[in-house]
């Protein structure tokens, strides 16, 4: 029966002495889940409910803090029915979906940051012209690609796996990341290139271009007015630490998957839970804080 039910399922061999601290893991993070859905909720319904919120800037935040609840929730549900389980398993098929949302929605993370670059790059460099390029229409568009293509790319290596052989039933993580493909028999070359493709189309690049549109707007912002180089520092700034942020965690899940035997097993794990928890709950502080726009209907919000 055991046997039967190893090859059915894939056991998540990440975790540390779960059965020790299986209610210390669950309170901290069920708390740390509902702190997330309780920061990010309430900027997005101050964005929605605030008629002087309603630009493409506090728009793409919105739509940033909304990824940062869906990244969450592909993983959260799942870590605290493990902590309560006494065997942690996933099946192939989930397993795989759950990839496949990891990604696309890590790669939409990317995309949305590009978008806000984009929308900076215009209102400070080209502000005679922000009202005529940033319409309705372009935030729309922008917004659909953030999310529409990650997901597609994503989603063809993510099929073609659904029909290959896994040798290995034993994953070294808390939940399925690129160390998936480990558990395949024969990994051929062709994906791992576009394994590789998929990383620079949807983070290095957007990375490079996000980089370059600030560049341009620190240049531009050093030869205008105090006003430009102030509005400049207080829109631009957060966005920079979201990035900054976001970019080191997914460069280490990239790493880990290369140099796994490297790391421990209690290193893996830290790490692997700082991923999930650090960008979704200090994306809705940096915005709340940094963005005065958002933080002044803060302060109502409270005092009320």
């Amino acid at each position: 029966m055991d046997a039967e039910f190893n090859v059915t399922y894939i056991t998540l061999d990440g975790y540390i002495q779960v059965h020790k601290y299986r209610y210390l893991y669950f309170v901290i993070m069920f708390v740390v889940y509902i702190l997330i859905l309780c920061c990010n909720f309430t900027l997005v319904f101050l964005i929605v409910v605030e008629k002087s919120l309603h630009e493409p800037m506090y728009i793409f935040i919105a739509a940033l803090l909304m990824n940062s609840v869906m990244f969450s929730t592909v993983v959260y549900p799942k870590l605290l029915i493990d902590f309560l389980s006494e065997r942690q398993v996933i099946s192939p098929s989930a397993c795989l979906f759950q990839l496949f949302m990891f990604y696309s929605i890590g790669g939409s993370e990317f995309l949305l940051l590009l978008s806000m670059a984009y929308d900076r790059y215009v209102s400070i460099c080209k502000p005679l012209q922000y009202s005529v390029i940033m319409r309705n229409t372009t935030v729309t568009i922008l917004l659909v690609l953030a999310w529409i293509l990650p997901s597609v790319q994503v989603a063809i290596p993510t099929v073609l796996h659904t029909s290959d052989t896994m040798c290995s039933f034993k994953l070294k993580a808390i939940f399925c990341n690129n160390t998936v493909i480990g558990l395949f028999c024969v990994r051929p070359k062709a994906k791992d290139i576009y394994d590789i493709f998929i990383l620079l189309n949807v983070s290095l690049i957007p990375v490079l271009f996000i980089l370059f549109t600030y560049t341009r707007i620190l240049i531009i912002s050093c030869r205008s007015s105090r006003a430009v180089r102030r509005k400049a520092a207080q829109t631009c700034l957060p966005h920079l630490l979201v990035l900054i942020s976001f970019s080191c965690f997914c460069a280490y899940d990239v790493v880990i998957s290369s140099l796994d035997t490297y790391f421990s097993k209690t290193v893996h794990f830290i790490m692997t839970l700082q991923i999930v928890i650090y960008p979704p709950l200090f994306n809705p502080i940096i915005y709340g804080l940094k963005m005065t726009g958002i933080s002044k209907h803060i302060k109502r919000l409270v005092e009320l």
